[in-house]
């Protein structure tokens, strides 16, 4: 049996910290609620809810930055819950990162720091001291080296763009890159027809793509074989990327140069040319307020329409919103279900003014504007209608 929700006045629950830049995007009709248990949306940021319980009002679940971890992605699914994310609000923040860090790593700066703070108390003989000691810190420029960036997406493009223009030859690799990304991406950037030709080719190797089965431990003792010696590899994206028993021997032997990673654990840490960074990756003022307005407009967007635009688990789906009535149906992916809507539909004499269709997986979602003019006495026999549908998973008439 499916859930029929009527739009009524709306309550968005923060479970986190939100930039006030995203909510105030919420303004008549809202009202912004840390302890409502039953509430129509959820902004959150790292707050572990894969214990929660959600009230049958709950429609859609704002992540304010890229992972969604956190959430119970399989639950939210089955109960037609939206659950967005916001790829690329924090883009430029990691870029700067990325880039700040295979500067500090050529140069040897992190180490050289700590070494310049031991001269503390030496008083007229730090000068002698660190002309003598530099000699130990000497570095490599970034410039005319070859940067290997994998996945070219928000973060990647940007990152591969600004090496550029920093003098570095990049290599990418993104057999699923998209045709906005690979407009904005400068055209000296070489394409690697596979990832073997990039760990081949690359003095220094960034990561940006998610955690998958099929990426979990794709840097390990095999591909590290392949790549030149004394290579650079910044991991930005997740740690579990990269097999932490085969990683520590490639630095022993020399072959990994550097690891650079913002996941810090108790194994990293006890390993020799690590530079392990406390998940500082989206750490701005700048990136939390853009993450936390762009979740606030997917949230505002989805509620007020039915739009979809970054969702993680529901498809995207985009209808222009001209005012008429809208049925908004989650449901199986399955044959005839359209049909069967807009059966539905003409049992009561109402016409289509304009519907879309899309579908992820297992699960679609369809958005019908109606022509006519719906009264109130024909909702509650049309929601009926609708939710004994087969496979309808979740109603909305917006």
């Amino acid at each position: 049996m499916s859930t029929v929700l009527i739009e009524k006045e709306k309550t968005v629950r923060t479970l986190n910290n939100i930039s006030k830049s995203g909510l105030s995007v919420f303004k008549n009709n809202y009202t912004i609620d840390g302890d409502n248990e039953d509430p129509e949306a959820i902004l959150v940021r790292s707050f572990n809810m894969h214990s929660m319980e959600f009230g049958n009002s709950l429609k859609a679940i704002a992540r304010a930055g890229a992972g969604v971890n956190n959430i119970p992605i399989e639950t939210c699914t089955e109960k037609g819950i939206v659950v967005f994310n916001t790829p690329g609000a924090n883009a430029n923040a990691v870029k700067e990162l990325v880039l700040t860090s295979i500067m500090a790593s050529s140069r040897n700066l992190f180490d050289s720091i700590a070494w310049t703070k031991t001269l503390e108390g030496e008083g007229d003989n730090i000068s002698k001291l660190v002309e003598a000691g530099k000699k130990q810190f000497v570095g490599k420029e970034m410039k005319g080296k070859t940067l290997g960036i994998i996945g070219l997406g928000a973060i990647g493009a940007l990152v591969a763009n600004d090496a550029i223009a920093l003098g570095m030859d990049v290599i990418g690799f993104d057999p699923f890159i998209s045709v906005d990304t690979a407009w904005n991406l400068s055209s000296h950037v070489q394409r690697a027809m596979t990832i073997e030709e990039l760990f081949s080719e690359a003095d220094y190797i960034t990561v940006h793509v998610p955690f998958t089965d099929n990426t979990a431990g794709m840097f390990n003792k095999q591909t590290f074989e392949l790549m030149k010696t004394g290579v650079h590899i910044l991991n930005f994206s997740r740690g579990e990327l990269v097999n932490e028993t085969d990683i520590k021997g490639a630095l022993e032997s020399g072959k990994v140069g550097k690891y650079i990673t913002d996941f810090p654990n108790e194994n990293v840490l006890k390993m020799e040319n690590v530079i392990a960074i406390p998940h500082l990756g989206a750490s701005t003022k700048e990136s939390e307020d853009n993450c936390a307005v762009m979740a606030a407009r997917q949230v505002k967007d989805f509620l007020e329409t039915g739009n979809i635009k970054h969702s993680v688990n529901f498809p995207n789906a985009c209808l222009p919103y001209t005012g008429k009535t809208r049925l908004a149906v989650f449901h199986k992916n399955v044959p005839n279900m359209v049909g069967q809507i807009t059966s539905a539909l003409s049992s009561f004499s109402l016409n289509i003014a304009d519907m879309v269709n899309r579908s992820r997986g297992e699960y679609a979602y369809t958005m019908v504007d109606i022509e006519n003019d719906v009264t109130e006495d024909i909702i509650p026999s049309l929601e009926d209608e609708i939710s004994l549908i087969n496979e309808v998973v979740r109603t909305r008439i917006i």
